[in-house]
This record gives C-alpha cells, structure tokens and sequence, in this order.
C-alpha cells in the first residue's frame, strides 16, 4: 500500500462525513479544516482511516500534520 492508496481511503472517509464533498476533487494540499471539518469531524475521519488500515497512531502524532497529504505520509510511515 502506498501513500496515494492511503489518502484515497482518507478522501473516502471525508466524504462521507463532511456534507456537500461527493464531487470535490481531492488534492494532497487540501486541509481538513478548510474543507469544513470541525473538530470532531476530523477525529471522526482520521480514527475511521486509521481502522480501515489496522493502525494505532497517538492522535497527537497526527495533529502535526498541515494538510491530508501529509495526514496519510504519517500513516504511511507506520504501516
């Protein structure tokens, strides 16, 4: 599985939780955050792909990441 492979589940998982996402076209650069994901929405989305991938990551490991590229590089660095 590669780093592409895990930010695809991640844009998955982003669709489904944050409302009005179906069509958008997912970019390594695209944050979370300004997608419209509160807080919530976010440990949502990270702890879903996290299981989907059979990971346990500290979500403080992951709160250092800027944008869904480099959410899904940590994830990939531990698999």
């Amino acid at each position: 599985m590669n780093v592409q492979d895990i930010f695809d589940i991640l844009a998955g998982h982003t669709r489904e939780i944050v409302p009005g996402l179906e069509s958008h076209p997912f970019q390594f650069s695209d944050s979370l955050r300004a997608l419209g994901a509160n807080s919530i929405d976010r440990s949502e989305i990270i702890m879903m792909t996290l299981e989907s991938l059979s990971l346990s990551i500290p979500l403080i490991d992951l709160a250092k990441a800027e944008n869904m590229g480099e959410l899904a590089g940590i994830m990939h660095a531990r698999l």
